[in-house]
C-alpha cells in the first residue's frame, strides 16, 4: 500500500544522522529485512516546527484559557511540579521488581510510601494503595476489596446502593465486579433521598457509594447518619473522590463514616487532567480492608529502608503494571508538601468561594434548579433558553467563539439542560468576571437573536460536528482541516 504525506516533498531533509559506529556483528535474518526502503515523509526542520506549532496553537488547555470544565476540577498545575517529576525521568519502572532492585529504588519507594502516607492523613484512612490508574480504576479497585472483604467473612451480599446523582462510573464498577445496582433517587433539597435509601437498606447490601459534595456540588447533611445506616447493616461506605478539592482540610472522608476511597490525584493534586490522561486513583481503606489490599505493598524495614511485601493469600493481587502512575504521584507529592495544611485548606476555601461567586452573578440569567450555597461548583439549567429554541450545548458552543472551554454540559443527568461549571481555587476575580460577562451575553443573546447562537462556533477551523460521528470516525488528515 502507497503511503502518501501530505506535507511532504521530495529532497527536502530536516536532519542528517551520523554513519552508524556500532559494529555490526551479522546481518539481520533475510525475513526480518526490508525489501524496499522505508517511505518516510521529506521535510525541512522548518516545516517540521511549524506543523507542530501550528496544531499545539489549535489546542485547548488550562495554560492558555479559562476551562471551568464542571465536576472535572480542571485547575491550573503550577510547572514547579513539572520539573519535579523530571528528577525521577531516569528511574525505570523495572528497578525495584528485579533482584536487589530495591536497594537501587529506594528514593522512589519512599516517596511513594510517605505519599500514601499523607494521603490517608488527608482522608482519614488507615492505608493507602498507590497503584490504580485513575478515578474509575481505583473505583473497581476499592469495589473488588469491597468483595474480598466479604468473601473472607463467609456473606453473601448482592446488592451496591448508588444516587442517581452520581459519576456514571460508579455503578459501572460495581457492575463490573458482580453487584447488582440499587438507585436512590434525588430529594427536592438535592442530595440523596433520605427515606428512600432507609428502604433499600438491607443485609444484602454490601456497600453505599457516594459522592460528597455530590455532582450537584452540595454536600449532604444527612452523611454520618447515612454511614450509621450503612454500618448497621454491615454494609461499607465508598467515598468518590472526584470532588475532594471541596474539602480538603475541612472533612475527612473516613471521619465521617466511609471505609474506602478513590482520590482522583489528576484531579485534586496539581497533574495535568484531560486529553485522555495521565491519571492516577489511590485508593485508601479502613483497618478491616488492608489485609485484601493489591501486592505489592511498601513496607519499611527496621532499618528505615523500604521493602515490598510480595506474598498475601487474602489480596485481591496486583491492579496495575508497576506502582501506578509514577510521574503523577511525584507531582501530587510535591503539590501537597508545597502547600501544606493551611495551604490545602486555602485550596478548598477558594474553590467554594469562586463557585459561589460565579453561581450568585448567573442566577438571575439561568434557571438554578437547587437554589442553595454550593461547593466547588454549581449547576444552572439552560431550561429558559429553551423556550427561545436554545440549549445548553448551543450555549457551550458559543462560549468556544468567546475563547473559553465550554462547562459541562447535560450532566448531572438528573438536571435538564444542564450546565455545569466548576472555576476551581486558581482562578482570578477578573477571569471568573470576563467569564461571567459572556455568559450573561449569551443569555442575552438566547432572547434577542437565537439563531446566531444556533450558528456558534463560527471562528474555529471547524464548525458544528456531528458529534456522534466525529467520535466514531477520526479523520485527522491535514487536508481536511
Amino acid at each position: 500500500m502507497e503511503l502518501i504525506y501530505e506535507k511532504s516533498m521530495a529532497g527536502r531533509r530536516g536532519v542528517r544522522l551520523p554513519a552508524s559506529d556500532v559494529p555490526q556483528a551479522r546481518a539481520l535474518p533475510p525475513n526480518l529485512q526490508r525489501s524496499e526502503p522505508a517511505q518516510l515523509p521529506e521535510l525541512s526542520e522548518l516545516d517540521v516546527v511549524r506543523h507542530f506549532t501550528n496544531l499545539s496553537r489549535r489546542n485547548f488547555s488550562v495554560d492558555t484559557n479559562f476551562y471551568p470544565l464542571g465536576s472535572c476540577t480542571m485547575k491550573y498545575n503550577a510547572k514547579v511540579l513539572e520539573n519535579a517529576a523530571g528528577l525521577f525521568a531516569h528511574a525505570h519502572p523495572m528497578i525495584p521488581l528485579l533482584p536487589g532492585g530495591e536497594k537501587l529504588a529506594q528514593g522512589g519507594l519512599a516517596m511513594l510510601h510517605d505519599l500514601a502516607g499523607l494521603l490517608a492523613e488527608i482522608t482519614g484512612m488507615d492505608e493507602v494503595t498507590t497503584q490504580p490508574l485513575a478515578g474509575a480504576h481505583g473505583e473497581m479497585t476499592g469495589i473488588m476489596l469491597v468483595a474480598a472483604y466479604y468473601k473472607a467473612k463467609g456473606n453473601r451480599k448482592k446488592y451496591v446502593i448508588v444516587p442517581d446523582s452520581s459519576h456514571g462510573t460508579n455503578p459501572a464498577s460495581a457492575a463490573m465486579v458482580g453487584y447488582e445496582i440499587v438507585t436512590i433517587p434525588t430529594a427536592p433539597y438535592g442530595d440523596m433521598d433520605l427515606e428512600a435509601f432507609k428502604q433499600a437498606m438491607n443485609g444484602e447490601v454490601a456497600a453505599v457509594m457516594m459522592t460528597c459534595p455530590n455532582t450537584l456540588g452540595l454536600f449532604n447533611p444527612h452523611i454520618k447518619e447515612i454511614c450509621d445506616i450503612a454500618h448497621s447493616h454491615d454494609a461499607l461506605m465508598y467515598y468518590d473522590g472526584a470532588n475532594l478539592n471541596a474539602i480538603l482540610g475541612k472533612v475527612r472522608p473516613g471521619d465521617v463514616g466511609f471505609d474506602v476511597i478513590h482520590v482522583n490525584l489528576h484531579k485534586t493534586f496539581g497533574t495535568p487532567h484531560g486529553g485522555g490522561g495521565p491519571g492516577s486513583g489511590p485508593v485508601g481503606v479502613k483497618k478491616a480492608l488492608i489485609p485484601f489490599l493489591p501486592l505489592p505493598r511498601i513496607s519499611k524495614d527496621s532499618a528505615g529502608g523500604f521493602a515490598l511485601l510480595q506474598e498475601n493469600p487474602q489480596s485481591i493481587g496486583r491492579v496495575a503494571n508497576f506502582f501506578g502512575n509514577f510521574g503523577v504521584m511525584v507531582k501530587a507529592y510535591a503539590y501537597i508538601i508545597m502547600l501544606g495544611r493551611e495551604g490545602l485548606i486555602k485550596v478548598s476555601e477558594q474553590a467554594v468561594l469562586n463557585a459561589n461567586y460565579v453561581m450568585a452573578q448567573l442566577k438571575d440569567y439561568y434557571d438554578l434548579p437547587y437554589d442553595q450555597s454550593c461547593m466547588h461548583e454549581c449547576v444552572f439549567s439552560a431550561s429558559r433558553q429553551l423556550k427561545q429554541g436554545v440549549h445548553a450545548i448551543d450555549i457551550a458552543k458559543y462560549l468556544i467563539d468567546q475563547g473559553y472551554h465550554p462547562p459541562t454540559v447535560y450532566f448531572p443527568l438528573i438536571v435538564k439542560e444542564a450546565i455545569m461549571i466548576e472555576p476551581t481555587e486558581t482562578e482570578s476575580k477578573e477571569t471568573l468576571d470576563a467569564f461571567i460577562a459572556v455568559m450573561r451575553e449569551a443569555a442575552e443573546l438566547a432572547e434577542k437573536d437565537p439563531a446566531a447562537l444556533l450558528q456558534a462556533p463560527v471562528t474555529m477551523p471547524v464548525t458544528r460536528l456531528d458529534e456522534t460521528k466525529a467520535a466514531r470516525e477520526q479523520n485527522v488528515c491535514y487536508a481536511r482541516w
